[in-house]
C-alpha cells in the first residue's frame, strides 16, 4: 500500500453541494487546489477530491481528474491526493473501474456497495481489485453501514478483496433521517472490526460524519485509534453552530482539538 491515512483527510466539495449552499465550496479545479493550499496550511494531509463538470456538476472524468492532480502536485506536492468513483445514481461498476484505470491515482475511494451492486459484478470486481493492488493504488472502501462492513469480510474471506493491507471509511448518517449523525453510530463499526481481527489483514481505518454532530465524532473516531475525514462535503457547521467561513476554518478546528 502506497499511502497511509492522515489523521485529517478533507472532503471539500463532494458530489452534490454547490456555491448555492456555501460561496466557499470550490467546484472548478482551480478552487479546489486553492481550498486544499488552506487546508494543509490548516492541518490536513490529504485531499479527498470530486471534479466538476462545466455546470458543476459531479462527474468522473480522467483528463479533469488528472489536471486537478497535477495542479496539486504543483502547488501543494506535499498533500496526498485520494480521486472518488462516487457513481450517484450516474455511473456503472465498470464506468467507476475505468476512470481508476484511466487516472492511475495514487489512491481512490471505492463504494463497496456500488463496486458490488449485484453477484454480476463479482468477478470483474475481483480483477478490478487485485489489479489495483498490484499497480500500487490505494484503496480505501467506503462503507455506508455497518451491514456494508460485513459485506466487506466476506469479500476479503472470498478473496473478491485482497488480504493484507486494507483502508476503510465508515460514513455516519448518511442514509438516516436528516443526515445528522450521533457518536454512538461508532460502537456497531468498531464491535464488528474486533470481531474479525486476523493476522493476515492490516485495518487502517478512517471516519466521517453528516451534520452537525461532525466535530464530537471525529474527535472520538481519532480517540479510538482512527483517522478524520471532515469538510463541507459531509458538514457546514462549527462545533459550535455557527456556519464555517471555509473549509480550513474546519481543519483548523479539528486540528486544534487533537492537539
Amino acid at each position: 500500500m502506497s499511502i497511509t491515512l492522515p489523521q485529517i483527510m478533507v472532503a471539500p466539495n463532494g458530489a452534490r453541494r454547490t456555491k448555492a449552499d456555501h460561496p466557499a465550496l470550490p467546484v472548478s479545479i482551480e478552487e479546489t487546489v486553492e481550498a486544499a493550499k488552506a487546508c494543509y496550511a490548516a492541518g490536513a494531509g490529504a485531499l479527498h477530491a470530486h471534479v466538476r463538470d462545466d455546470k458543476a456538476e459531479h462527474v468522473l472524468d480522467a483528463g479533469r481528474y488528472r489536471e486537478l492532480i497535477e495542479q496539486m502536485r504543483q502547488s501543494v506536492p506535499q498533500m496526498a491526493v485520494q480521486i472518488t468513483t462516487e457513481a450517484v445514481g450516474r455511473y456503472t461498476a465498470a464506468e467507476q473501474r475505468q476512470v481508476v484505470r484511466d487516472v492511475l491515482p495514487s489512491a481512490v475511494s471505492i463504494a463497496l456497495r456500488e463496486m458490488l451492486p449485484d453477484p454480476g459484478e463479482t468477478s470483474a470486481a475481483r480483477i478490478f481489485y487485485h489489479w489495483a493492488r498490484e499497480a500500487d493504488i490505494t484503496i480505501q472502501h467506503i462503507l455506508y453501514e455497518p451491514a456494508d462492513l460485513s459485506d466487506f469480510f466476506v469479500a476479503l474471506e472470498k478473496g473478491i478483496i485482497p488480504a493484507g493491507n486494507v483502508q476503510l471509511l465508515f460514513v455516519l448518517g448518511r442514509y438516516v433521517y436528516n443526515q445528522q449523525s450521533r457518536l454512538s453510530d461508532i460502537d456497531p463499526y468498531l464491535s464488528l472490526l474486533e470481531q474479525h481481527k486476523t493476522d493476515a489483514v492490516k485495518i487502517e481505518w478512517g471516519l466521517c460524519a453528516f451534520g452537525q454532530q461532525e466535530t464530537a465524532c471525529l474527535v472520538e473516531a481519532v480517540r479510538r485509534g482512527g483517522a478524520a475525514r471532515i469538510g463541507f462535503e459531509n458538514n457546514l457547521h462549527n462545533r459550535d453552530g455557527s456556519i464555517a467561513r471555509d473549509n480550513a476554518e474546519r481543519v483548523a478546528e479539528l486540528r486544534g482539538l487533537l492537539s
